[in-house]
Parts: C-alpha cells; structure tokens; sequence
C-alpha cells in the first residue's frame, strides 16, 4: 500500500517534498469548523514560494506570487482524484490553510522540517518560505514522530519589533482595517505594504534556501505592489483595496 502511495504521489508532484504522519495526536484549532471524519492519516506536503534571492521591493515574499490557495489546492484535489482511483473504498480530502489540524505541527511530525521559534516551519532545502498544504484520509499506516524544533539561536527573537508575539505580528497589523495609530504605523514603516518577513529574513536556515520550482510562482511574481495594479488572485485580494492602499502610502512615506 505505501509503496502505492509513494510512486502515485511523486509522479503527480514529482519535485514536491512530502510527508506522512498520524494526525491522532496533533493539535486542533479552536476556530476550526471542519471534521475529520476518520480521516487520521496526513499526508504532508510544502510548495517552496522563494522566486528571486534580492527580497521583493514592497511586498513580503508570500504575497508577490499568486494566492497559493489557488494554486495548490486545485493540484491536491486532483492528486485526491487519482488516490481514490487506486484506494477504492479509502476516503481522501485535500487542505491547504483553512484545516482541521495545525499544518506546522503536523508537517514537523511528518519529517518536512523543523519547527521555529518563530511558529514556521523550516525545511532543509527551501527554508521557511514554503506553503503548505495536506490531504488526510482514512488509510492506516504507521508512522513514526519526526518531530523537531530549531536551534533556538534567537536571531528571528532578536529581529523582530514585536518579539514574536502572535497577537501583536506586524503581518497582521498590514491586514487591518481602518486606521493606525502612530505606533503602528511605524512597525508597518519596518514590514512590507503586505506580510512581514523580518523574522525570516534574519532565520540564519534561511541563507541558502533554495528557489521554487513552482510554475505558477515563478511566473506570477510581482516585484511590488502598486495602487492601480490589477489585484485578481493576489494573496492581498480578499482585504479591501484600502487597507493595502494605506500601507502603500505608509510605505512611500519612509
């Protein structure tokens, strides 16, 4: 069965890194709506995003390629497609951020990476700038914990204006609505008009992270964000144009 599973998985995403793990044990997020269903097997995969070494001129890395989302969901659901075909009667489901289990845990767990103190994941090849996304399903394989963390060098601690705290992260000020006060505004002056990299950016896993092989990201890449642009299928899409706007006036002004 898992030799079965291994050759349909890397002929349909032959470059993809993959893992699998057991998801009895992750943890679950509390605002999650989805059920498992039995589904107590993932399969975990990381999608590289990197498409250039210089950093994008006003946009964090993941919002200067197209809306992941898009991209690789589409691909897992036709990976699910071929698994049925071959698994009758076994149950596939594909995910890729809005999921019932923590990804990053799940993806440590399965042998992708380790996991940072930032709360990303790091991978040997491509570092921390990867998306991730899963299918579970019903198969019973075993599956042994690879689970690890960073060496906790606290560069990206040190780096980021917020000390990584979650509920103060600067990506998510550049997503809010409404007006800023004085004091954000200037950690949005030290991010991007949308998403923030520091904490990556000073991650010494980083340095030699590899470039995607990601058709859709390579080809998608936008260097910066302009206030004119046409924004269909951008990652920044689905906030108003005014929030993205105002960080790119925020921007302009430093």
């Amino acid at each position: 069965m898992l030799n079965t599973l291994n050759k349909i998985i890397t002929e349909f995403l032959p470059k993809v890194p993959y893992g699998i793990t057991t998801v009895k044990d992750i943890e679950k997020p509390a605002c999650t709506r989805l059920e498992k269903d039995g589904l107590n097997t993932a399969i975990m995969f990381a999608f590289p995003y990197k498409v250039q070494e210089k950093v994008p001129k006003n946009l964090s890395r993941y919002s200067a390629v197209a809306d992941y989302h898009k991209i690789i969901l589409p691909k897992l659901n036709l990976l699910c497609q071929k698994l049925e075909d071959a698994f009758l009667q076994h149950r596939f489901k594909a995910f890729a951020d809005y999921s019932p289990i923590l990804e990053v845990q799940a993806a440590s767990k399965a042998g992708l990476g380790v996991i940072g103190k930032n709360g990303l994941l790091i991978t040997k090849e491509y570092g921390s700038f990867v998306f991730l996304g899963e299918i579970l399903c019903d198969l019973e394989i075993n599956t042994a914990d690879l689970t690890k963390h960073c060496n906790n060098c606290g560069a990206c601690l040190k780096a980021c204006p917020v000390a990584l705290n979650k509920e103060a992260c600067i990506s998510a000020l550049t997503q809010k609505k409404g007006e800023l006060t004085p004091e954000e505004v200037e950690k949005v002056k030290k991010a991007t008009v949308f998403g923030c990299d520091i904490c990556q950016n000073a991650c010494p896993l980083n340095n030699s992270a590899k470039i995607t092989f990601v058709d859709e990201f390579l080809n998608s890449y936008r260097n910066e964000y302009t206030p004119n642009e046409d924004d269909t299928n951008r990652p920044y899409a689905w906030r108003p144009r005014g929030v993205i706007n105002r960080n790119f006036e925020i921007f302009e002004e430093k």
